[in-house]
């Protein structure tokens, strides 16, 4: 099968969505597929070899902005050549108002307008490089908030459109009014135009089905694999209890709300050996905010048993979570999954979780955890102060999670469920009777 995978970039910082989609891209490859993956908006940050190595960068992120603030500007071939960098589209990542949910209302809904938006330029030059490569058989968005070149493409392409549902309403839950109403609206007609969503929760599913008037037989439920081998557990627990965080460094996954339970459990005598160590992402736009929470801890006399790391690759990555007691990403909104659990339980590490968005299945489909109430640092402590007193429980909760993402959160296993949805799709646009009589509707 020949698939075409669009997936925005974010130019500076690594994503689950792109992690998740790169991955896929790979894996499906090495399934025997031919997948083109066509980066878009800003170059993908991956944390191994990117699917897309050699693609060209469609609906830039400069020429997206120009041309929704400058609708008439006509630039010079050399300098539109020129704001196509690689190099520069990176640069210009940090701008907030390129990567702002805030700072991006009227451009979310001009290209949800599609041909109607100011985009058309853009769109058209990804339509065209795309009919000169080999037709494909099926085109996959990696979220619905591309829906507004799912018209166009179907109409280049004559393939079926299968859409990605990974987290849109917190981006545009954040956009300011009226472009908030305006961009939910025109999403719910542009989905109407997609032929399949795989969502990679229940609850993101189920949330955006209400949401958008989604039929249950047009939602499929993928949740993301990992490369399970590449995580391995620690022969023996860390020498002083260590408490981990790895995600963005950013108020919205709830670094905050663990730094202050992690002040409560130090004053506490069970807490007294505790250490928190923290890595991820760090923007120079999150650095201001790590700053903060830095100095809020040394005020606390704490200085000397924080860890921050930000940044680590593939590999530090993975030896940092080995030297976890236990992990926590207690994230302040609905997550449509994270990624980052399925790794900590791949290490063979108990997490503890905020009772909402996608972490309530997670942990009852792996067992690998506690949840507690979310946005409470007074509950998040409990929580964690529960599995550092018991240190056996934890590593039968580590242990439990470990074998259940081994055996159904692998990339592989990711792979073959996409695979399985897309022959579906595929054969039903060629008997539309068949679509929807299998699967797993959400």
């Amino acid at each position: 099968m020949r698939i075409v995978q669009l997936t925005p970039g974010t130019g500076n910082y690594y994503c689950g969505s792109c992690l998740r989609d790169n991955a896929l891209a790979r894996a499906l490859r090495a399934r025997g597929h031919d997948v083109l993956m066509v980066p878009l908006y800003l170059p993908l940050v991956t944390d191994e070899p990117a699917a897309s190595e050699g693609v060209p960068i469609f609906l830039n992120g400069l020429s997206v902005y120009l041309e929704q603030t400058f609708p008439r500007l006509r630039l010079p071939a050399v300098v539109d050549r020129a704001l196509r960098s690689p190099a520069l589209l990176r640069a210009a990542a940090g701008l907030a108002g390129l990567t702002s949910a805030r700072g991006l209302g009227a451009s979310a809904v001009s290209m949800l307008q599609g041909a109607q938006g100011r985009q058309t330029g853009e769109i058209e030059r990804l339509a065209g490089w795309l009919r000169g490569q080999p037709p494909p058989d099926a085109l996959c968005l990696s979220n619905a908030l591309l829906g507004g070149l799912t018209r166009r493409l179907k109409e280049e392409l004559r393939a079926p459109v299968i859409c990605t549902l990974q987290g849109e309403d917190s981006f545009l839950d954040g956009l300011p009014e009226p472009y908030r109403a305006q961009a939910w609206e025109l999403l719910a007609q542009r989905c109407a135009e997609s032929d399949h969503f795989i969502a990679v929760s229940r609850y993101i599913a189920d949330l955006m089905r209400a949401r958008l008037g989604l039929p249950a037989e047009r939602v499929t439920v993928v949740p993301p694999g990992i490369a399970v081998d590449e995580f391995t557990p620690a022969s023996a627990p860390p020498a002083a209890p260590a408490i981990g965080y790895l995600a963005r460094l950013h108020p919205t996954k709830g670094l905050g709300t663990l730094v202050d339970a992690f002040i409560r459990l130090a004053r506490e005598p069970d807490g007294a050996a505790a250490r928190l160590r923290v890595a991820g992402t760090e923007t120079p736009g999150d650095a201001r905010y790590a700053r903060g929470l830095r100095r809020r801890l040394a005020a606390a006399g704490l200085s000397d048993r924080v860890e921050f790391r930000p940044n680590l690759d593939r590999r530090a990555k993975q030896e940092f979570l080995r030297d976890l007691t236990v992990f926590s990403v207690p994230a302040t909104y609905g997550e449509a999954f994270g990624v980052y659990v399925l790794e900590a339980l791949a290490a063979g590490v108990p997490v503890v979780q905020p009772r909402h968005g996608a972490f309530p299945e997670l942990l009852a489909a792996t067992g690998g955890g506690l949840l507690c109430a979310p946005d409470d640092p007074a509950a998040l402590a409990a929580a964690l102060r529960e599995l550092l007193r018991d240190p056996d429980r934890a590593r039968r909760l580590g242990a439990a999670g470990r074998a259940v993402v081994r055996a159904e959160f692998s990339v592989d296993a990711m792979a073959r469920q996409v695979e399985a949805v897309l022959e579906r799709v595929v054969q039903a646009v060629r008997s539309p009777a068949d679509l929807g009589k299998s699967g797993d509707p959400a």
